[in-house]
């Protein structure tokens, strides 16, 4: 028998869960905070429950919120900076995955000393990190409950891929009301980020019964109530179902790692300024495809849990619908297609293949590849 390990933080799963942000910090010994987030959250009022939470439990708090869409290594410096100045014990990062992931990386700063660039891989902190409290808005990253943090160099204009046991937070607090004040197209973006997670991981050459079934049921659930979340922000079934799928795609992917769309997808967010799950969406069908020879079964279940009719269909034919049915979905809810349609060129492909080959997500892809064979699938995706 196979041994296999799942790492997982404390979950609080629930709508209202978010003000027990401050008691959770008690739990763990945190005296003063520091509260990373971005400009976002703080117009969407979420900020201000954590700060309620915080007060109510008689915790000090110092806040740092210039975060941008894909972290910067030197917008982690400053959060360093911060947290040392105001003499912190623990980090909270409430927001999505790009608030969620500098928060991290404050953290192992704090405790391992920097530069960031210095973790990038896996298991390279020494230091145990201080407390660490995540709270996601935006149901897509799974970054509150996984073991990865993604910070871009911005000298070399990529993103570093950081993997360590380390970072898995201690308690993951995920309040589906959070998701009310998403706009349409984020919801999409993040949405089939979530997808992309639970299809990589359940395809993944690290993938378990136990990262199985929390993609599976991921997975399924996108199916579901992707389309109805995207449609109606006052949907609370279809938020709440997504913020389930969400937590069970980041409990899946933290254990059995990524693919080559993340590894393509950081090639790519290093350089442009996107949303994550844009880029995700007009990759997964090629990645896919190109992965079929390597999974036959496993895209057959696939279909299956993307309520598929696969009767009367050769095993090939099959497990082509979850390709067909994930393109249908992307246009479905307005995903981008194209990668030209977010300003992407022929001209960047050679250099962006050659920083993906080297990701550390490339290495469970489920299907052995080349950079050549990487250029070729950044070609399909223009």
């Amino acid at each position: 028998m196979l041994i296999n390990k799942f790492v997982m933080p404390e979950v609080i799963f629930g709508n209202g869960s978010i003000l027990q942000v401050g008691e959770s910090c008690l739990r763990l010994g945190a005296k003063k905070v520091l509260i990373v987030t971005d400009s976002g959250v703080i117009h969407a009022g979420w900020l201000d429950h954590v700060v309620e939470g915080c007060k109510k439990a008689g915790l000090k708090y110092a806040t740092y919120f210039d975060i941008t869409e894909n972290p910067k290594d030197y917008e982690v410096d400053k959060g360093a900076n911060i947290y040392k100045e105001n003499e912190c014990d623990a980090v909270i990062g409430i927001g999505g995955g790009s608030a969620i992931d500098a928060a991290k990386a404050i953290a192992i700063l704090v405790s391992n000393g920097g530069p960031i660039h210095h973790y990038e891989g896996v298991d390279q902190i020494e230091f145990p990190l201080p407390p660490l409290i995540m709270v996601p808005t935006t149901a897509g990253s799974g970054s509150e409950v996984s073991q990865f943090s993604i910070i871009v160099d911005s000298e070399k204009k990529k993103k570093m891929t950081i993997v360590s046991k380390s970072l898995v937070p201690d308690i993951a607090i995920v309040d589906p009301q959070t998701l009310t004040t998403k706009s349409q197209r984020l919801t999409a973006s993040t949405g089939l980020d979530v997808l992309t997670h639970a299809i990589e991981a359940f395809v993944s050459i690290a993938a378990t019964p136990l990262t199985d079934v929390q993609a599976k049921n991921a997975i399924s659930l996108v199916a579901s109530y992707l389309r109805p979340s995207v449609a109606s922000r006052l949907n609370t079934e279809a938020k709440e179902k997504m913020a389930m799928a969400s937590l069970q795609a980041g409990l899946a992917f933290s254990n059995a790692i990524l693919g080559a769309v993340h590894a393509m997808s950081h090639a790519i967010g290093g350089r442009f300024p996107l949303l994550h799950g844009d880029v995700n969406a007009c990759l997964l069908p090629h990645v896919m495809e190109f992965n079929f020879l390597a999974a036959p079964k496993k895209y057959i279940e696939m279909a299956l849990l993307l309520d598929e009719n696969v009767d009367h269909l050769s095993p090939i034919e099959a497990g082509r619908k979850a390709i067909d049915h994930v393109k249908k979905l992307s246009i479905d809810i307005g995903a981008p297609q194209r990668l030209t349609e977010m300003g992407l060129t022929e001209e960047s492909i050679s250099d962006m293949s050659q920083i993906a080959i080297k990701d550390a997500c490339i290495i469970t892809n489920p299907r052995d590849i080349t950079v050549e064979e990487v250029e070729e699938l950044f070609r399909q995706a223009l």
